[in-house]
């Protein structure tokens, strides 16, 4: 074998060596763009000199190096690089991804969003052709294959066929989970509900809470109990734990009786919400959590309880991952043109969205991870999945009303109306997010894909109020939902004046491990005087009567 990969390797040497030197000729032809031009000879030169080194260093064994080596999970198998065959279809297969993206990169006269979408069409393609994702070009699965006597083919195939019936990519073992058992199980009850949200109150575990209570608000794309896994994973469990009156808005998942439903109605959901938990505890505001869209929705709910002269609702608020500006919006942005709108407009013909849509969308933001390592692991390999929380969320779609999708869409990730003053309205409210000035407290993800870290701090540059901002280790989900008993990543801050997030983070401060304890010292910081945990302050005792258990039947809503 490595005789013939030797041979091989010569002989495709041989003809890389002619090609170069009759490039550098540079025979007198027309320039073609694209073709003969100097900047794709350059290219192709390139390439070709970087494909003789990949194989002088078969030839020559001893000339690879460290900085050859770079970590690819795909690729941790040691037939990778044992098996000079393996090794030289995993090299040769980086080598051209690289030149693939670095051509992208080079392309001229193309606008900026038109090379982002074809930068991320072609890494999802180099992704996909990846040679761990067919079985002949793969030695695990050639390996499981001859192990098994084909077993683990056909396991494969009744996963895959599974996923299609579904028309959902599988990533977890969902029997493992049941809501109010060992996921969303933080007791409590519903003590509100109207035909676009349920109001969960948690019961308090200790002798005194905080006079203000909480009130989150989720992204009603997914499922709420993201904030609410398994309890040493909570969020919810552990602010109750820390003497916090907590309340959960857990959303309706949209059918046919949604179709009229438009940000308007979450933005009046939200303050509705507000005002329930005011008069349920006899409280004058509350402090209040807006996560990703539904902390988009928090800003415009500011901005318009601050028109009203109603701002000392809101104690204070806090944006996990959440963007008001989208100027730098991320992956997203790329999905919204008039074609991609024309088509989400053709999928709800009943006026809504399957959330199944939005689950591929974000799937192929991650293909790396959340496609092409389960195609590997359960469609090649037969590999059983392992029971994961996260992941099993992550599946739990909902479906979104789709005129308020499309408007959002629109609106916000096209247009980037929200930060214009008076160019959006809510119930006939002009919204200007330059009123507020409600104390906020900012979280980014330094790695987040979906709301990422520079779109995230521009929330600092359009409110008046005092704010914090923290930049959290890991992206949008590990980095929220991560629990001080964890012991994982990072986050920094930075109490001086500056102007960018590169300042932000050229003087931060790194402290290891969770970033809740320092949000919850802020927020006893606006408001710390307790109350007895007592009455009202336990769900369904007071003016709030108990409809249901938590987490209620909104969220196991199809």
């Amino acid at each position: 074998m490595q005789h013939w990969t030797w041979v091989m390797g010569r002989a495709q040497q041989m003809m890389l060596e002619a090609g170069l030197e009759t490039l550098q000729q540079q025979p007198a032809i027309p320039t073609i763009p694209g073709f003969t031009d100097q900047a794709t000879i350059e290219r192709a030169q390139a390439f070709w000199a970087d494909s003789m080194k990949l194989w002088q260093r078969f030839l020559d064994p001893a000339a690879l190096t460290e900085a050859d080596a770079k970590p690819d999970r795909r690729f941790q198998a040691t037939e990778w690089r044992d098996n000079p065959v393996f090794d030289w279809i995993r090299q040769s297969y980086l080598l051209i991804s690289d030149h693939i993206l670095r051509g992208v990169d080079a392309l001229e006269g193309v606008e900026p969003k038109q090379k982002e979408q074809l930068r991320f069409a072609a890494k999802n393609f180099v992704d996909a052709m990846s040679p761990t994702n067919f079985p002949v070009t793969n030695p695990q699965v050639i390996q499981k294959t001859i192990e098994t006597r084909g077993e683990n083919l056909l396991k494969g195939l009744a996963n895959m066929l599974g996923d299609l019936g579904r028309g959902q990519l599988t990533h977890t073992d969902s029997s493992a989970f049941e809501l109010g058992r060992n996921i969303a199980a933080t007791p409590g009850k519903v003590v509100h509900r109207t035909p676009l949200y349920e109001l969960i109150q948690y019961s308090p575990t200790t002798d005194t809470v905080l006079k203000t209570p909480l009130v989150i608000f989720p992204p009603w794309i997914n499922r709420f109990y993201i904030l609410d896994l398994r309890p040493e994973k909570s969020f919810v469990k552990w602010a109750v734990d820390q003497g916090l009156t907590v309340f959960m808005v857990s959303w309706k998942s949209a059918d046919a009786s949604s179709a009229e439903v438009i940000w308007d109605d979450y933005v009046s959901a939200q303050i509705d919400a507000i005002d329930t938990i005011r008069d349920g505890l006899g409280v004058e505001g509350v402090h209040a959590i807006g996560y990703c869209v539904a902390g988009t929705t928090l800003a415009a709910t500011l901005a318009v309880l601050t028109a009203r002269g109603e701002a000392d609702k809101v104690k204070s608020a806090t944006f996990f991952t959440a963007q008001v500006d989208f100027a730098q919006g991320g992956d997203l942005t790329l999905f919204v043109d008039d074609e991609q709108l024309k088509m989400i407009e053709a999928l709800a013909p009943e006026g809504f969205l399957d959330g199944r849509y939005m689950a591929a969308t974000f799937n192929l933001l991650r293909g790396r991870d959340l496609i092409w390592n389960y195609v590997t692991n359960n469609y090649l390999l037969g590999q059983d999945y392992a029971p994961f929380d996260l992941l099993h969320w992550n599946g739990d779609t909902t479906n979104l009303p789709a005129r308020w999708h499309l408007s959002y869409l629109t609106d916000l990730y096209r247009d980037n109306l929200l930060v214009r003053p008076g160019a959006l309205a809510v119930a006939g409210t002009p919204l200007d997010l330059s009123t507020v000035k409600t104390p906020a407290y900012v979280q980014a993800g330094r790695e987040d894909h979906i709301a990422p870290a520079e779109s995230v701090w521009k929330i600092t540059e359009h409110f008046a109020g005092p704010i914090k901002f923290v930049l959290a280790g890991s992206g949008h989900i590990a980095g929220v939902v991560n629990p001080p008993a964890a012991g994982k990543y990072q986050y920094w801050t930075n109490d001086k004046p500056v102007g960018s997030l590169d300042e932000f983070v050229a003087g931060a401060l790194e402290t290891k491990g969770s970033w809740w304890p320092d949000w919850l010292g802020w927020l006893r910081d606006q408001d710390g005087e307790e109350v007895a945990a007592k009455g009202a302050r336990k769900p369904g005792k007071g003016k709030l009567k108990a409809l249901e258990d938590a987490p209620g039947s909104y969220v196991r809503q199809r």
